[in-house]
């Protein structure tokens, strides 16, 4: 809606208190203290809401949730019954040319359409939330910055951790120099919990009711559904998903790029299971990703920090043990380790345990988050400060954590010149940085 040339965002936004022609009725009138007027809430629309979009639906409910978009209604059948009122689709493109008054889009499908649904939405000038990883590919991560940079709209990717205590608590004990100058990183976890390291199903399933495969396959090559790939399984596909890193390293990697203040690496090396290798010999092109790896990360100089290493597991595997480290106390399933010339965090906290209740608390220096990372996004949209994880933080965050699958992909230790985007001393690695859209989907 527009009235004397204001637009429903700019009054969304805060940029106007008042507009010719409406009453805005105090807050008490219309329900007491705490309700929020219809005024001053957003139109927010989803695309992919049977998994994690639901959750993210949930506590985006406090706005208006006016359109829901998933291509399999069976799966999303109870989000579409908890919003009756939401305008309901298949195909996220018929709901942007039918739904004018979005202002806020929250995108949670499989990694390898995130990059073209946000992408459409913030050309239209919607805010994003998009769930991590950002994108299936380095470039799209690249480009979709940038754009959501040009556009000036709110953002946010959904690794919700970051928006926790934890990792600012981590933050303040190492610049406050808690273990000195960190050299050597670590974080695992214990994905995949879904098949990987497998090849493709050899049978063609007919496609279940109510599935639109086509607008599910997006701009990925053309293959028959399966259900080996979805609701959940296609995570572990490279065609479709980003494996146990892409899946992951936007959590626990997040701790340690905002806690050293990384960019972008000089070198990535992977390592991964004998038995994936064996099987990606035996076939023209690897389906999936690996059961079990090990990644390596070289970051240089920055600021007053040094050179650091970091090193990433997956698969079950883990870190060394450091040496002190209580002998009773177990490596959780997931977690990172910092390593400094003066100490030891391990999942947080000081090693031994004794030193870390020795240790005065650190003054808190990073702004908390109060409510939930959706919340801190919303607040981004109606004019707030810029969201936690925003693509300016998200972004490089993922382009770093992907080029890990760069380096599985290519069974070679890369060079990276980051602000170039570009492997320096293998070429033909460039091409995995991205990918060529089948006919019909753009970027």
């Amino acid at each position: 809606m527009k009235s004397n040339g204001i637009s429903r965002r700019d009054f969304v936004a805060g940029t106007a208190s008042a507009i010719a022609g409406f009453t805005i009725l105090p807050r008490f009138v219309l329900g007491g203290a705490g309700f929020k007027p219809p005024s001053e809430k957003l139109n927010i629309a989803a695309v992919g809401i049977g998994g994690q979009g639901k959750e993210n639906i949930k506590a985006c409910e406090g706005e208006n949730i006016v359109a829901l978009c998933d291509v399999d209604w069976r799966y999303a059948g109870p989000v579409f019954q908890s919003h009756p009122n939401a305008k309901k689709y298949k195909d996220f493109r018929k709901m942007f040319d039918e739904v004018k008054d979005i202002d806020a889009v929250v995108v949670a499908t499989p990694d390898h359409t995130h990059a073209v649904i946000a992408m459409t939405a913030i050309k239209m000038g919607k805010h994003v939330y998009v769930q991590k990883p950002l994108t299936w590919s380095i470039e799209e991560a690249h480009k979709l910055t940038e754009a959501a940079r040009q556009a000036k709209v709110a953002t946010q990717m959904g690794n919700q951790e970051h928006s926790g205590e934890d990792i600012r608590v981590l933050c303040e004990l190492v610049w406050l120099g808690a273990i000195g100058n960190v050299h050597e990183a670590y974080a695992w976890t214990d994905r995949p919990v879904w098949p990987q390291g497998i090849g493709r199903p050899v049978t063609a399933p007919v496609v279940p009711e109510g599935l639109d495969w086509d607008n599910w396959l997006g701009p990925a090559p053309v293959r028959p559904y399966h259900p080996a790939y979805h609701p959940f399984t296609w995570r572990g596909w490279m065609d479709f998903g980003t494996g146990a890193l892409g899946d992951m390293g936007c959590h626990k990697i997040d701790y340690i790029f905002w806690a050293l203040k990384l960019g972008y690496p000089t070198s990535v090396e992977a390592y991964v299971s004998s038995r994936v290798v064996k099987i990606w010999e035996k076939v023209e092109n690897k389906e999936t990703y690996p059961d079990a790896e090990i990644v390596r990360y070289e970051f240089p100089v920055r600021g007053d920090m040094p050179p650091v290493k970091l090193t990433w597991f997956d698969g079950g595997l883990k870190p060394p043990r450091p040496a002190e480290l209580e002998k009773e106390r177990n490596l959780s399933a997931n977690g990172i380790i910092l390593i400094g010339d003066k100490g030891t965090i391990v999942e947080g906290r000081l090693v031994p345990e004794s030193r870390m209740k020795d240790y005065k608390k650190p003054a808190q220096s990073i702004p908390r988050i109060t409510g939930t990372h959706e919340q801190n996004w919303i607040d981004a949209c109606k004019g707030g400060p810029p969201a936690c994880s925003n693509f300016e933080y998200a972004g490089p965050l993922t382009e770093t954590v992907l080029l890990g699958n760069v380096a599985i992909r290519t069974g070679k230790r890369i060079e990276w010149d980051g602000s170039n985007m570009k492997v320096t001393n293998i070429p033909e690695a460039n091409e995995l940085l991205g990918r060529k859209y089948r006919e019909g989907w753009t970027l």
